[in-house]
């Protein structure tokens, strides 16, 4: 059996971090290098072929228009989230140049279960999070409740009901060097099983 070629590296992989979004700043990908990662982020297991996933770009003014939104959205939720709350939305939107919206898409399918389509977009977001890292820009997955907000996912970024916002994937250049944070021993994680 031949190993296929390669020319990523345990190294790299064990490079990966988040950039916090207010550290991102432009310039983001251009078009060809947006392709580019979004056809790495695409290679994900993906159990009868179903591609249970897309797209969304949220970029240009497009940014502000989404902060907008969300926010008109969460003074709709709560009554008085507070200025912090309202700011750090509109920098989730605003900061970084590049917001790209990963969504499952869940409908029926009598084959595959509802788990493994939703791992697998799941799976794409940590792809595009190593693919603009591979491109020398920093990023970070976003969930929070704008992920789970129908009103929000349907009214604003047109969603279909069977579908299911994954996260949202800030991109850009980092202005910082961001430290490493501690990471699980895995000896610590792994038991071996045997029969009983």
């Amino acid at each position: 059996m031949t190993k296929p070629p390669t020319t990523l590296s345990l190294a790299a992989l064990d490079s990966r971090l988040s950039v916090p979004t207010r550290q991102l700043a432009a310039p983001g990908p251009d078009d060809n290098q947006l392709q580019w990662i979004l056809r790495s982020a695409s290679r994900v297991p993906d159990h009868g072929k179903r591609v249970p996933f897309r797209f969304l770009r949220i970029a240009s003014d497009a940014r502000t228009a989404l902060a907008d939104a969300t926010i008109a959205r969460l003074l709709e939720r709560e009554s008085n989230p507070g200025d912090g709350a309202i700011e750090k939305l509109r920098n989730r939107f605003t900061l970084p140049p590049l917001t790209i919206a990963v969504i499952a898409k869940l409908g029926d399918d009598e084959k595959i279960p509802v788990s493994e389509r939703f791992s697998t977009a799941s799976c794409v977001c940590l792809l595009l999070l190593q693919a603009a890292q591979a491109e020398g820009y920093g990023a970070q997955w976003l969930t929070g409740w704008p992920c789970y907000d129908r009103p929000l996912l349907e009214n604003t970024l047109g969603l279909q009901p069977d579908e299911q916002l994954v996260g949202t994937i800030a991109i850009g250049t980092p202005q910082v060097d961001v430290p490493d944070r501690e990471r699980p021993d895995p000896t610590s994680l792994l038991t071996d099983w045997s029969p009983a």
